[in-house]
């Protein structure tokens, strides 16, 4: 079986996100930032300035207001089912990064790293985890099913640069969208869980009653 027909299955996904948002938040706990995560930390936030424009422009689609806009795209398109999986997989993981973020508390970049460069409008509150990565996360999960190829390329790379948008303008460190991705990825898969029809069990004919000794099928009548 190929990977794609593996996490297709909503209970696998539903693990492995669950695995990498335990991993990553134990990690993020330890309020210090190690070598590796820092340099790849650095080789995003130090790219040219000149980034930052389109960098905003996908940054927006992990934002909060994407769940109802895509949701709004997929109902025009008469797909009610997929709207309502977007707009609950994107407000959910939105909540729950609130949640995630006291339970861990760990700051922002600039706060762990000395010389951070913050591009735009200055991040506040807690670091752990990155609501953008997850939104976008859970959004792509939610609409891959329904998406041809060319949109599900899109689709793929879309989804892990938004991770790397919110590096790049300092508002978070590589735990921190890593962990944000596993909540979406985590979030859809419970609600494809849920919406799975339960398996019935086959119904089972009742047996014929047994005959009692001497009945069977009516014997035929005698000639006069």
């Amino acid at each position: 079986m190929t990977l794609a027909g593996v996490l297709a299955d909503p209970r696998v996904r539903l693990g492995a996100g669950t695995a990498a948002l335990l991993v990553t938040a134990m990690a993020a706990r330890r309020k210090r930032v190690g070598p590796d995560e820092a340099a790849a930390f650095r080789a995003v936030n130090d790219l040219p300035g000149w980034f930052y424009p389109p960098a905003w422009a996908v940054m927006q689609l992990g934002a909060l207001g994407a769940a109802p806009a895509a949701a709004g795209v997929a109902w025009l398109a008469r797909d009610r089912e997929l709207a309502g999986r977007l707009l609950a997989s994107g407000t959910g993981t939105w909540a729950l990064s609130k949640v995630f973020k006291q339970m861990v508390r760990r700051p922002r970049p600039e706060a762990l790293l000395p010389g951070t460069r913050v591009r735009g409008r200055e991040a506040a509150g807690l670091g752990y985890l990155s609501g953008h990565a997850g939104i976008a996360v859970a959004l792509s999960a939610a609409a891959f099913p329904r998406l041809g190829t060319a949109s599900r390329a899109v689709t793929l790379s879309s989804a892990p640069i938004v991770g790397l948008t919110r590096i790049y303008v300092g508002a978070h460190l590589p735990l921190d969208v890593a962990g944000g991705a596993a909540l979406g990825f985590a979030i859809e898969a419970a609600l494809a869980l849920g919406r799975r029809p339960a398996c019935r069990r086959p119904r089972r004919e009742p047996s014929d009653s047994p005959r009692r000794p001497g009945s069977g099928a009516p014997r035929p009548a005698r000639s006069a």
